[in-house]
């Protein structure tokens, strides 16, 4: 009996030493654009990718011709992620490139039954990107169902005029529909087991969307545009909202409507709050307020603010060049206080975080 116990009591203690060595052993790198942040940029002539290391002490540019020999062609859109991959998504060459999401290596092309396809998003395996057809057609406009196994195209749900962005939760899609040349207001609501559509009607050129803590879809509506001042920005346009969307009901829960000449084209959120911008200036607004903030977070002082993105307590925006490399600039949210800025690609519009 005592020697059972004994050989009992090795046993035991083998099993823990090997399961206390297997928790130590240094997990091995992904790759080389593990734990930083992806910038896409709409580009010029072709649109590109950089990389930044958490510690920002590396900044990488052109990751995807570094790594493939190859360019991407103009204009990266948007890029989607699943646990392993990358799906960067090209409009005018109706093209979506999947590359491992660490190294960037190529693993496919998925070109076929696509036409302007413009944001994706993954949902239990299976692809599904949205597509603005035709421009001479406001009605061919549809969502690729792409399955990830195969990258091919294995159908399509039509949809109304301009689907942009896309999210998806407990087997529903969501899309907002900004009208693509034109203008649309509505959001559509994609059942995925039955592909069945209902629409939602809210402000004018909705946009970004997302999921908040509560459940709710979150909709910046940026509104049409009425008239122009003399350098083409917004003069007038009809009402802009934030807008929150019961997604049990898929009925409007509430809107914050922006006052006259206030014109946000960027919303972001990290959990807690809204960040959105006037201009180059900055808002912050908790996910629970019902009315906007009296006063600036900060004022970035960009020419061309097009992108922005929200992590730990840090902000980043991108001031935008067409014709040059863009900026991106980093502030410590707590402090007000810009503590970075670096290069990024030339239209640069969209922050990942990796």
């Amino acid at each position: 009996m005592k020697i059972s116990k004994l050989l009992l009591s090795i046993f035991l203690l083998s099993v823990l030493f090997i399961s206390c060595d297997d928790d130590d052993e240094p997990q091995l790198p992904k790759g080389d654009y593990e734990n930083g942040i992806i910038v896409s940029g709409e580009g010029g002539t072709t649109g590109s990718v950089y990389y930044l290391s958490d510690d920002y002490a590396t900044i990488e540019s052109q990751i995807y011709n570094k790594v493939n020999s190859e360019d991407l062609g103009s204009y990266l859109q948007s890029i989607a992620f699943d646990d392993t991959r990358a799906f960067i998504v090209v409009d005018n060459q109706n093209t979506i490139t999947v590359v491992d999401r660490y190294t960037f290596e190529k693993e496919a092309s998925i070109s076929t039954d696509l036409m302007l396809p413009r944001y994706m998003t993954v949902y239990e395996g299976i692809g599904y990107a949205t597509n603005w057809g035709s421009t001479a057609d406001d009605s061919d406009d549809f969502v690729a169902v792409i399955d990830l196994s195969t990258y091919q195209v294995t159908s399509t749900i039509s949809v109304g005029n301009g689907p942009e962005r896309i999210v998806a939760e407990n087997g529903k899609l969501y899309v907002s529909h900004k009208g693509a040349w034109s203008t649309n207001d509505i959001v559509s609501v994609i059942d995925i087991a039955s592909k069945g559509v209902s629409e939602i009607t809210v402000k004018d050129n909705p946009d970004e969307l997302f999921i908040d803590n509560n459940g709710d879809l979150v909709v910046l509506c940026e509104g049409l545009t009425i008239s122009y001042n003399d350098d083409w920005s917004p003069k007038e346009k009809s009402p802009v909202s934030i807008t929150k969307i019961n997604t049990t009901t898929n009925t409007v829960d509430s809107e914050i409507i922006f006052g006259a000449d206030q014109y946000p084209s960027l919303l972001t959120y990290d959990g807690s709050d809204y960040f959105y911008n006037l201009g180059s200036m900055i808002y912050k607004l908790d996910d629970s307020a019902t009315a906007l903030p009296t006063s600036e977070l900060l004022d970035t002082g960009a020419s061309n603010l097009y992108g922005l993105a929200v992590e730990n307590d840090i902000l980043y925006t991108l001031d935008a060049n067409f014709s040059a490399e863009s900026s991106m600039d980093i502030y410590d949210i707590s402090t007000k206080l810009k503590t970075n800025s670096v290069a990024a690609p030339i239209g640069a519009s969209k922050i990942y975080f990796n």
